[in-house]
């Protein structure tokens, strides 16, 4: 029986959607799968080397469940992000959700394979020592033969 595969494209950089690819990638290879995720425009900043600046926006996130009610006027105030990132943080924490670098360790130590979109590198002027290693630099082209084989496919 041949492995499955499963592909991932990561797009979003916030705290609450980089959790999936990396959760998903990573119980997929746990499961013996062979999986690939190409990061590109704000999932690249999952590969970076820090991830301290991953944050959670309220605003963005209405169905978000806070503490208290919160008026979406007051989402908008100066330090409530960064509240709401600590926040959840810490539920993580709390909870024993393992933290975005742990995961993102889980899967480099099960041989996820992580793309870095080389377009978004170069559009967003970052400089390949800004990530993390072992990672691959490439385009779309680079991802979409694995990706056409793969027998999971999700866009996050």
């Amino acid at each position: 029986m041949a492995t499955k595969k499963m592909a991932i494209i990561a797009t979003k950089g916030a705290l609450d959607m980089a959790y999936p690819p990396l959760i998903l990638a990573s119980t997929a290879a746990a499961l013996g799968w062979e999986v690939q995720v190409f990061f590109t425009f704000y999932g690249l900043q999952l590969l970076r080397k820090s991830l301290d600046d991953i944050a959670i926006s309220p605003l963005a996130n209405p169905a978000m469940p806070m503490p208290v009610p919160m008026p979406v006027i007051v989402s908008v105030l100066p330090g409530m992000q960064a509240m709401a990132t600590s926040m959840m943080k810490a539920k993580m924490k709390k909870k024993g959700v393992a933290s975005l670098e742990e995961l993102r360790s889980l899967c480099l130590e099960a041989d996820v394979k992580f793309i870095a979109c080389q377009m978004t590198v170069d559009l967003f002027d970052f400089q390949k020592s800004d990530f993390i290693e072992p990672i691959e630099f490439g385009g779309a082209a680079t991802f979409m033969k694995f990706a056409g084989e793969s027998d999971v496919c999700l866009f996050i």
